[in-house]
């Protein structure tokens, strides 16, 4: 799964979340459908019931990416992505710190940067929220690819919060990198912008 350079992501319909703890997504290949991977998001319990009072951006999460559709299997665990009140960190299968991520303060329509665990900077996130276009550039501001919404059909646009978008690097990532740049397309939904 980390070999690849594009991934269609799909949010599991919102009518559990409240049951269950968190979001779940489908990691997709954008061509074939084939399910690639699932990312699903496990707060822990004091954290799910403050939810209900506190906006969940400002509470610590984590996601568990997974490759297949077993998110209940440890041994398929890829990597995660754990918020903390301060930052947050991109880790291994075995909890050991790959990057991070660091918003950007004062940025218009949304930007954050990925480091990898020796601090180097890997990529600068800067998009657009509200027409959902998100770019990742190195360090000289040439992109290096794309998170891009796609439409999900009026019915679901309407009705539900879900989303689905499409994450696209124009080369082939070495593992790490791919863990850091996947992470970070996923952040942007459930990290920054997910209610």
């Amino acid at each position: 799964m980390l070999s690849r350079k594009t991934y269609f992501i799909r949010e599991h319909v919102g009518v559990f979340k409240l049951y269950d703890g968190g979001d779940t997504y489908d990691i997709l290949d954008p061509e074939t459908h084939e399910q690639l991977g699932i990312a699903k998001e496990k707060p822990g319990m004091l954290v799910h019931l403050l939810r209900i009072l506190v906006d969940k951006r400002i509470l610590p999460t984590k996601v568990f990416i997974y490759e297949g559709s077993d998110f209940d299997d440890p041994s398929r665990l890829l990597f995660s992505i754990q918020r903390s009140i301060t930052k947050v960190d991109i880790c291994d299968a075995n909890g050991v710190v790959l990057g991070w991520l660091e918003s950007k303060f004062f940025s218009f329509g949304g930007a954050f940067y990925v480091y990898d665990s020796l601090g180097n900077e890997v990529a600068f996130v800067q998009g657009n929220w509200v027409g959902w276009t998100f770019k990742f550039l190195d360090r000289d501001q040439n992109e290096i690819g794309t998170i891009t919404k796609k439409w999900a059909g009026v019915g679901k646009e309407m009705f539900t919060s879900a989303d689905n978008y499409m994450i696209a690097l124009n080369d082939e990532p070495s593992p790490v990198k791919a863990i850091l740049m996947l992470a970070a397309g996923l952040a942007v939904d459930i990290i920054y912008k997910e209610k």
